[in-house]
């Protein structure tokens, strides 16, 4: 009798450990290192129970909540949208989370999506272009393989993460890794299959092997480019974790910027963009943004928003870059006309130091983009109506001027000599009536109507993050009828005004500029602005003008997201 008690609990001791056993092999996992390089491909191994789904759930360790960010206007926005999206200020997610699976159906499935375009004009669900996307369930309740996810665990958490992978402000402010097509930022990944199985531009870089009747798999990803040095993830497969790694630094690491770029490049980008600012006047704050944008990629630090970094870090370049020129335009060339500029700089602090920080809270990196490109159509559009027969026969004084001007560059060309620009001679100052000669030809302005408009630039200035100087000059050249030769002088006056005032308005928010861009643009900028100054002798104010036309309009069709051949 009890050599069968025995018998009987020797067994159930064996068939326990058995269990065991038989359970901790389909749940062992191998990672295949430690530590990784930030865009290494992150190989995991295992063995789950045969028949199953594989569902690989690798999420960041440190959590982000909207209650941790510091932004001041993030602080106002990021509970609003979770009341609206279902999650709150404590609802903590991981900023950077995968799903690798081969169920991808039970998380969401993949929808047609139409983007591009301004979305004042699309409604929700519409646009230029047509792709795909993969859409998550709407609720927890009907995601079937909810209890694989690792750290997502209630509804409130995956209404944080939808909200951070498919709306823009999310992916601006809080995930910052975004799906392109085309320069058009679609979704960010979330959940993905195998890109041989699924041919998904999302699923690029992944692999899923599978053997459901042993259990055991591969699975490898494309770890994200821009990942913070030093960021730990956790890695759970069909909901038990198997380990963890941590991701390190691959290159110059943008600490504001959340970015890995060399600040060489940076350099090189200024100096094109600061000779262009310098000799046109203006769009330089839009080539600059359009950089950060585009090559840089500027996206700020998790729970920032990323529009709260660029436009900072843009006040390098629209600050500094003039000062390379203005000495030269000054006091060596004496093409200042100061009570004009004086009067319009006042304007332009008041309007970015004060009233543009009541706009700057309501553009995300989005609206930022959009309303800017409708400015930049209008200049445009105002800049090419300037070169009419008709419009030139209005600004007679400019017509000579030019013709002077003109005959002067033909006569240096053929002797070989070098083109005098002219100064300004004052003939009358007053608070209203500042009269002047260039070239010969008699100019009158208004300084107290150019000090109202300044508040104008300066509110655009401050909410924008750039110079001003694509408003100063076609205002100039437009309503004052001043040469180019006269306006982009002043106009950098403006532009130091503006700049200053925003940056002083950026501050005071407790938004500063990633210190490394800025100082990569001030030194590229200033030697870009010393070498605008002096190439602007060689163009025609018609070219001058042409150029900062086609300026103007591709940053239009850039900013609005119309531009996916480009």
């Amino acid at each position: 009798m009890n050599t069968c008690k025995r018998l009987s609990l020797s067994l159930m001791v064996m068939s326990i450990w058995l269990l065991v056993f038989q359970s901790s092999s389909f749940a062992a996992t191998t990672i295949s290192a430690e530590k990784y390089k930030a865009g290494d491909t992150v190989t995991i191994e295992g063995q789950i129970e045969p028949g199953q789904e594989l569902y690989i759930a690798i999420a960041q360790q440190k959590m982000f909540k909207s209650s941790d960010t510091d932004g001041k206007f993030e602080k106002k926005k990021l509970p609003k949208y979770g009341k609206k999206a279902g999650f709150t200020v404590d609802t903590a997610i991981p900023p950077l989370y995968y799903m690798i699976t081969t169920d991808r159906a039970s998380f969401g499935k993949d929808v047609d999506k139409k983007f591009g375009g301004p979305s004042f004009i699309f409604k929700k669900g519409q646009g230029l272009y047509s792709t795909t996307m993969f859409r998550l369930k709407k609720n927890f309740d009907d995601v079937a393989a909810k209890d694989m996810m690792g750290p997502i665990k209630t509804a409130e958490q995956w209404n944080f993460l939808k909200f951070g992978h498919e709306n823009s402000y999310g992916i601006n402010t809080v995930v910052k890794e975004g799906n392109k097509k085309g320069k058009v930022v679609i979704f960010a990944r979330s959940v993905i299959g195998d890109a041989a199985t699924t041919g998904n531009y999302w699923d690029k870089g992944t692999s899923i092997k599978l053997d459901k009747a042993t259990g055991k798999f591969t699975a490898s990803f494309a770890s994200y480019r821009d990942t913070a040095p030093n960021t730990k993830f956790d890695v759970y497969v069909n909901g038990t974790k198997g380990g963890a790694y941590t991701v390190e630094k691959n290159g110059f690491w943008l600490t504001k910027g959340y970015r890995y770029m060399n600040p060489l490049i940076i350099v090189i980008g200024a100096i094109i963009v600061g000779t262009y600012f310098s000799m046109i006047g203006a769009a330089g704050g839009m080539l600059m943004g359009a950089f950060q944008a585009l090559f840089i990629q500027t996206a700020g630090p998790v729970g920032i928003n990323a529009a709260n970094v660029l436009r900072p870090s843009n006040i390098a370049l629209t600050l500094f870059s003039p000062l390379g020129s203005f000495y030269r335009f000054a006091v060596v060339e004496r093409r200042v006309a100061w009570p004009v500029g004086l009067s319009f700089g006042a304007g332009i602090f008041i309007g970015s130091v004060w009233l543009g920080g009541y706009v700057t809270q309501y553009l995300s990196m989005k609206a930022y983009k959009e309303w800017l490109g409708v400015l930049v159509v209008i200049m445009g559009v105002k800049t090419l109506m300037e070169m009419t027969p008709g419009a030139m026969n209005k600004r007679k004084n400019i017509k000579a001027m030019t013709q002077k001007f003109n005959a002067a560059v033909k006569e240096a060309k053929e002797t070989g000599g070098s083109v005098e620009m002219g100064s300004i001679e004052p003939v009358k100052s007053g608070l209203t009536d500042y009269r002047f000669k260039f070239w010969g030809e008699e100019f009158r302005i208004n300084p107290l109507l150019f000090a109202f408009l300044g508040i104008i630039v300066g509110i655009a200035s401050r909410a924008f993050g750039i110079g001003g100087g694509f408003l100063l000059v076609p205002m100039m050249t437009t309503i004052a009828a001043l040469p180019m030769y006269v306006a982009v002088p002043i106009s950098l006056i403006g532009t130091c005004f503006s700049s200053i005032g925003s940056f002083i308005g950026y501050v005071i928010n407790g938004y500063l500029p990633d210190m490394v861009i800025g100082g990569s643009i001030i030194i590229g900028g200033f030697a870009g602005g010393m070498l605008g100054s002096r190439f602007q002798k060689v163009f025609s104010e018609k070219t001058l003008k042409i150029v900062l036309a086609c300026t103007l309009f591709f940053l239009f069709f850039r900013f609005l997201k119309i531009e996916y051949w480009i």
